[in-house]
């Protein structure tokens, strides 16, 4: 428990034990009795947390931003908050040290951090301290964005917002988190962007490439279904067991899988395998380099097979190739051939397409035998009719009712009374 102590010149003295068992105090200036006793009983609670390792409460997280510098620095001087002093520090400036930090993402993971960075700041700007960012500043910023992005990929860098703020409240550098309570931050299915890459195209595309590393490259999105350039690019020569029929696939995003050498890879893999230097490591080596825009480059090639280019080129691909193999394969073996799991293959790669219209359309044996059903009944029902050469008997309905005798004299009541 802590105590107050009283200098005759009326200054006031919170003393206390630590964690590590030594007596610590802290100096609160000329202030009243009431106010004292309201810091030592904050006091107390941030002793209890650092004794126990628990979280501090919410009153006392706000109760330790609105506290000056000064007393921050106190505070922090006898190990009862981290990283408080700090409270200087800019939202662009945690942003970037927060990125360089993360050493253990992988580069593609860390040139989306900074692309969020880049319209985070644009926005907000460099000067904005890190405790004045507000759940108003997040409401601007996703609104400000919807001006300059698709939906989707505003969702995504407000996600990244909220994983920066979230790390800053956990370095209890800020007592709350400002973008907390934004959701919707999850990417959501757009159908209008899906295309089917008919097995026609891909023949034509296939024709138009200008060598064996972009037929393979092709190949390897539209009939493996890898990612393009993440997994197509980390393909190494050990990685083909030509025996097995198999392809290790090395994902940055996912790790480790195996996938069938399916005949149209293989045909173009084995063209870039006799093209291969001598001790070559990469499968694909001419297109490596981090500035090259695979891309644009197959969309000009797309143009150049007499197509018109198709919204997220390789992702259709890779979509299309995961909607032919649920039509032979169960999903589960799918996904973890494509992998992703089926919830996400459900919402955001396998499509309707015109094909599974048309194959609705066409009687099978069952609806065959369903339809015949009707006509033999109607022919037969003919065949049960009399001749008129036949005598026709009559009966005659007895005249004795089989029911209760109904009074017409009133009308009929709801079956529901």
């Amino acid at each position: 428990m802590a105590s107050i102590s009283k200098q005759a010149n009326g200054r006031k003295t919170v003393q206390f034990v630590g964690a590590d068992g030594k007596r610590r105090s802290i100096r609160l200036g000329k202030i009243s009795v009431r106010d004292a006793e309201k810091f030592k009983g904050r006091l107390e609670n941030l002793v209890t947390a650092s004794i126990t390792g628990h979280a501090i409460d919410g009153d006392t997280a706000r109760w330790i931003a609105e506290l000056d510098q000064v007393m921050l620095d106190r505070l922090s001087s006898v190990g009862l908050i981290q990283g408080q002093g700090r409270r200087s520090l800019t939202f662009a400036e945690w942003i970037g040290e927060y990125i360089n930090a993360r050493t253990d993402l992988a580069g593609r993971t860390v040139n989306n951090l900074q692309q969020a960075e880049g319209y985070i700041v644009g926005f907000l700007g460099k000067t904005k301290l890190l405790r004045d960012v507000s759940p108003g500043d997040g409401d601007e910023l996703w609104r400000w964005m919807l001006t300059q992005l698709g939906e989707n990929t505003v969702r995504r860098h407000m996600g990244r917002a909220k994983q920066f703020t979230r790390a800053a409240y956990r370095k209890r550098l800020i007592a709350t988190d400002p973008f907390d309570d934004i959701k919707g931050c999850s990417v959501q299915a757009d159908e209008s962007r899906l295309f089917f890459v008919t097995r026609e195209m891909a023949d034509k595309v296939t024709d138009a490439c200008p060598d064996v590393e972009w037929r393979l490259l092709f190949a390897l999105v539209r009939f493996g279904g890898l990612r393009c350039p993440s997994e197509c690019l980390t393909l190494t020569w050990d990685c083909v067991d030509w025996t097995k029929n198999r392809l290790q696939v090395q994902s940055p995003k996912t790790g480790l899988r195996t996938i069938p050498l399916f005949p149209e890879i293989r045909i173009h893999l084995e063209a870039a395998f006799d093209q291969a230097a001598e001790g070559a490591q990469f499968v694909i080596t001419r297109y490596r380099s981090t500035n090259t825009n695979l891309r644009t480059q197959l969309n000009r090639i797309i143009k150049r097979a007499g197509l018109t280019p198709w919204k997220k080129p390789f992702q259709n691909c890779r979509s299309t190739r995961e909607t032919e193999l649920v039509e032979r394969f169960p999903i589960h073996v799918v996904t973890s051939w494509l992998g992703n799991s089926p919830r996400i293959a459900m919402k955001h790669y396998l499509q309707t397409t015109d094909a599974h219209f048309d194959d609705a359309c066409k009687p099978d044996k069952a609806t065959s035998g369903a339809l015949q059903n009707p006509v033999q009944y109607a022919a037969a029902s003919d065949r049960d009719e009399p001749c008129d050469n036949q005598p026709t008997i009559r009966i005659q309905p007895e005249t004795k009712p089989c029911g209760p005798i109904l009074d017409r004299r009133y009308p009929r009541q709801d079956s529901n009374l």
